[in-house]
């Protein structure tokens, strides 16, 4: 792709949401203190895409991309919100919170966590970004109706899919019992 085309690319697909994307940045990482830097961030990450115009979504990759590398900075920056417990004697009650994962509850996380990837691998492709939306991301129905430009009824009928489409899932690999499989989700 020339650099004309991704130019022209970048102004028609991706510009035109950079308002919604600093109101969702600064909405969703309040604590960051300088969203623009982030938001150069982003764009430099959605231009290394070889070829953007295999993007199905350029909006949602936008988005994505843009917490990814907020969450990049969290990393680099070392920013966890805390509690500072300055009296000695509250960190006796504390020495479970230094205790290491174990081996098995390692291994039984991995395994849950990729259980539940190839779950979501599985889903159709909107179904699966409102799916992530949803439940990776926290955003409500009408965010993810606004960001993926589709009707609110439609997301909760995505979400209502997903919920049961992994629930089989799980249950064909004997993961869940099937009652508790086919409930409603609350």
């Amino acid at each position: 792709m020339s650099s004309a085309e991704q130019a022209r690319w970048f102004s028609e697909h991706v510009q035109p949401h950079e308002p919604a994307l600093r109101a969702y940045l600064s909405k969703r990482f309040p604590s960051l203190p300088d969203h623009d830097d982030l938001v150069q961030e982003t764009y430099v990450r959605v231009l290394r895409v070889a070829d953007p115009t295999q993007l199905n979504h350029p909006k949602a990759f936008l988005f994505t991309t843009a917490r990814n590398a907020a969450i990049d900075l969290f990393r680099r920056r070392n920013v966890h919100p805390h509690e500072s417990l300055t009296d000695h004697e509250h960190l006796i009650a504390l020495p479970l919170l230094d205790t290491p994962p174990t081996v098995i509850e390692t291994m039984e996380r991995r395994q849950r966590r990729e259980t539940l990837t190839e779950a979501m691998r599985v889903l159709p492709e909107r179904c699966r970004e409102v799916m992530l939306l949803r439940y990776l991301d926290g955003c409500s129905g009408k965010e993810i109706s606004e960001r993926l430009d589709i009707s609110l009824g439609t997301v909760k009928g995505h979400l209502l899919k997903g919920v049961r489409d992994c629930a089989r899932f799980f249950e064909a690999r004997g993961l869940v019992e099937a009652a508790s499989a086919t409930k409603e989700p609350a």
